[in-house]
């Protein structure tokens, strides 16, 4: 058979699907049953599994990947410290080895939406409609971290809300979906598995959140090393630097999730805001992150205000909720690569810089490269196999590089990140063809289990 022949196969199997898709169409996350919490949620420990499914990833939604994955509905913690119930989506290769030692990725999705449509737990099962998207975007992505023979947890880190932006409790989520999934028999992990984290831009800032709360809220894991690209360190500032340009579609998103969160903010946009303001935030709250972009470009939040914006962040709780949601105030005890676009077009790299150097003053080892050719939107795919490899470093427990700053070209100036980059092509292109993601690869960069014991 031709690779025409096959991919003409492959669509029209992807057709059939389409056709019965709707039979089987996952509920929004507002309707699913799975998703309510029992009566007596307090009385579970964190990360304690309340229930699990099996489901079906789909590449948009519509193309099956062969790849085995559940639900986990499990125990966390909100930003007030109250119980709330939380989900990821944890994976494996199809044909996953259950004598090999793997680690397990905590893939911090860009979720950035309160949409429910983005959450991961939906985007990101078969036949769901989530058209703009990050997450169904990342897929592409994450797929080479299985294809590595790695097991995964995507967890809904914005919780069941979509609370973009706030404080503590992406870290809290993420955590405990860690430890439901170590818990989680058919993943075969156990108490030490070696965790990596990574997330990138929103997903950057979850993960962030993740490695901050670790040392107090779930010391018992072993997180062996994070990446963090562009993860926006100061939500104050980036607010700014955005609100009124081309990417001021971030702003209203935020906001939208955050008066739901800091009650002064709530009364001061019911009292402040024109009907226009609050029409904008409706359909911020309302959008997929791809779609409120163009939407959205070029919209000034003081334009909707009675009274001056710059006179608003000034009050004293507003500074407040500000200070409340800037990274860098705890400090990570795990090893870090951040990686920054020097000429980033919506996060700007002096927020990264001073989020870098919160980290150092508390002690944190921190590996900062700061990438001069690419943009904040090319940055993750190029990156993609350098993140890779070095938490694959950090999982076999080789030694770490010198931490220190790095201002280079491109990370594209290694020779391996080429070959990692015709790698990603190769897994980019099964995942869309629907083909399993193992056999091409080898076995999994990863210690075997006696190592590691």
């Amino acid at each position: 058979m031709t690779v025409i022949e096959d991919v003409i196969g492959r669509v029209d199997a992807i057709s059939g699907v389409r056709d019965t898709i709707g039979a089987a169409r996952p509920l929004l996350p507002s309707r699913d049953p799975f998703l309510v919490p029992p009566a007596d949620l307090g009385r579970y420990a964190p990360g304690a599994i309340l229930r699990t499914r099996a489901v079906r990833i789909g590449l948009f939604g519509l193309v099956p990947q062969q790849v085995s994955a559940w639900q986990l509905l499990y125990r966390s913690t909100d930003m007030n410290g109250d119980a709330e119930a939380a989900i990821t989506t944890v994976l494996l290769p199809a044909d996953a080895d259950p004598e090999v030692e793997r680690p397990l990725l905590a893939f911090e999705s860009a979720i950035d939406a309160t949409a429910e449509q983005c959450a991961p737990s939906y985007a990101l099962r078969l036949g769901a409609v989530a058209p703009g998207s990050i997450t169904q975007l990342e897929w592409m992505l994450v797929a080479g971290a299985l294809r590595r023979g790695w097991a995964i947890s995507i967890a809904d880190h914005e919780g069941p809300h979509g609370n973009f932006g706030a404080p503590r409790e992406p870290g809290y989520r993420s955590l405990d979906g860690i430890r439901a999934a170590v818990g989680f028999a058919p993943l075969d992990l156990h108490a030490r598995t070696p965790v990596a984290v990574w997330g990138y831009s929103g997903g950057g800032m979850a993960g962030s959140w993740l490695v901050e709360m670790a040392p107090s809220y779930a010391p018992e894991l072993d997180i062996v090393g994070a990446v963090l690209g562009a993860p926006v360190g100061d939500p104050g500032q980036v607010f700014t630097d955005l609100n009124g340009g081309r990417f001021a579609g971030f702003p209203p998103i935020m906001i939208a999730a955050l008066r739901r969160l800091y009650p002064a903010l709530d009364e001061l946009l019911d009292a402040e805001l024109d009907a226009e303001g609050r029409h904008l935030l409706d359909v911020a709250a309302r959008s997929a992150p791809m779609l409120a972009l163009p939407r959205l470009t070029g919209r000034d939040v003081g334009d909707y205000l009675d009274r001056p914006l710059a006179e608003i962040l000034a009050e004293p709780h507003m500074r407040a909720m500000f200070d409340d949601l800037r990274l860098g105030g705890h400090v990570p005890n795990c090893p870090i690569l951040l990686i920054q676009p020097v000429n980033d077009q919506v996060i700007n790299v002096r927020a990264i810089d001073e989020q870098v150097a919160r980290y150092r003053r508390g002690g944190a080892n921190v590996t900062y490269l700061r990438d001069r050719l690419s943009e904040h939107f090319s940055l993750l795919p190029l990156a993609t196999p350098l993140t890779l490899d070095w938490l694959a470093d950090r999982i076999a427990g080789r030694p770490l590089p010198e931490p220190g700053t790095r201002t280079i070209w491109s990370v594209l100036t290694d020779s391996s990140s080429w070959r990692g980059l015709l790698e990603m092509t190769r897994t980019a292109t099964r995942v869309a063809l629907g083909r399993p993601l193992r056999g091409a690869s080898g076995p999994p960069s990863t210690p075997t289990r006696t190592l590691a014991a």
